[in-house]
């Protein structure tokens, strides 16, 4: 086992290297990648763009050349999750997973028949004032039409200057609709907390953004909640790992919350300090769109036997990137392994099947009052048992 000093140093590490979220959003900058390209293929693609430039009937700019170059590099990995960001793009993103930003409020992700859906809807954002919800599938943005295109690109084209308008079409089922969102400057609240029906308090995490887990420390706090907890992570698509961990350190006394392999070295594990409230009983709502870094939390507190995991299978998302950064300020962020829960489970393409299921298509209504009823049953059984 970890010493807790070792874990502090892991934890900390996570942040800077490894992302984990459902969109490929990148979690740091590891550094300029020292990688060079061979004489060869350097002089290969150099050739190729100059005479692109050169000769090609239409104009078309170096920039757009060498962005090009390396997606069909990615593309010839045929893995999801491996993106390329360029500067603007990058900054966004980090200023997004620190929990704020410029745009209309969403976080996107892969739509199961290609483009792009709402993942989450930031609530009070111009996107919730717009009526988008999660699963509508964005078929343009602007002038652009995005039925093809990629979470990175979708997500530039939705960012800008706050008060700029942008127009997105968005399909929900059969019907299609337009909307005008104003941007606005989006400062997230991923952790709301309430009480609920039985004196039950629902810890609900939007994504795994800096200072997550020190929340949801604060809503436990020093007591146990007396009705227990439902901790809701539906709809949430990931973040950052460390966060993601600290949340799971919460609600267990040290032990694995995580692994991850890459190639060539060995297994990398991530231990959750010692002290968590191991005493509360703790019920994790899930559904199709809990991923991720959401994912690493479900499979820990399940492995562990700390929660009865209620709702639907989760999305299935368990590999790890690896952000890198070439000399432009851009950012390549390549797939380099893969999580595994504390039992050794990979999650990849899988998911979380959850303890107790509530079927498809059920209203959010139903899947919170089963999650309560589990809870209240955990409460009752743990009375009878005399805690007190």
């Amino acid at each position: 086992m970890l010493t807790t000093r070792r874990a502090l140093r892991v934890t900390a590490m996570v942040a800077v290297v490894v992302t984990a979220y459902v969109g490929g959003v990148v979690t740091g900058i590891v550094g300029r990648d020292d990688a060079r390209p061979t004489a060869r293929s350097s002089g290969v693609i150099d050739e190729a763009a100059d005479r692109i430039v050169a000769r090609a009937a239409r104009p078309v700019d170096r920039d757009a050349l060498e962005r090009a170059a390396v997606e069909g590099m990615l593309g010839a990995l045929g893995d999801r999750w491996s993106t390329y960001y360029g500067r603007s793009e990058f900054t966004s993103f980090q200023a997004a997973l620190e929990g704020h930003y410029s745009g209309v409020g969403l976080w996107l992700r892969g739509a199961a028949g290609g483009g792009v859906e709402v993942g989450t809807v930031q609530p009070g954002s111009p996107a919730e004032r717009g009526g988008l919800a999660p699963g509508d599938v964005l078929l343009s943005v602007g002038r652009t039409d995005v039925t093809s295109a990629d979470v990175a690109t979708v997500a530039d084209l939705l960012r800008g200057a706050p008060g700029s308008t942008v127009r997105v079409t968005a399909r929900r089922g059969s019907a299609t609709r337009p909307v005008a969102l104003t941007r606005a400057t989006v400062t997230t609240t991923d952790v709301v907390v309430e009480r609920l029906r039985g004196n039950v308090t629902r810890i609900a995490v939007s994504a795994f953004t800096r200072g997550v887990g020190r929340d949801v420390g604060r809503a436990i706090g020093t007591g146990s909640p007396p009705g227990g907890v439902v901790l809701d992570l539906r709809d949430n698509p990931g973040g950052l790992l460390d966060e993601a961990v600290a949340v799971a350190t919460v609600f267990l006394d040290g032990g694995p919350v995580v692994s991850y392999e890459r190639r060539g070295r060995p297994p990398q594990v991530f231990e959750a300090f010692a002290g968590g409230d191991v005493s509360t009983p703790l019920v994790v709502l899930v559904d199709p769109s809990t991923a991720s870094a959401a994912e690493v939390v479900v499979g820990a507190l399940q492995d562990r036997n700390r929660a009865v995991v209620v709702g639907t299978r989760t999305y299935g998302k368990g590999s790890v990137q690896e952000p890198s950064t070439p000399s432009d300020g851009s950012a390549l962020e390549l797939t380099v392994g893969r999580y595994r829960t504390p039992a050794g489970r990979t999650l990849d393409g899988v998911g979380v099947e959850p303890d107790v299921l509530v079927p498809p298509g059920e209203a959010p209504e139903v899947a919170e009052k089963r999650a309560i009823d589990v809870l209240t049953g955990l409460v009752a059984a743990l009375d009878g048992t005399g805690r007190g």
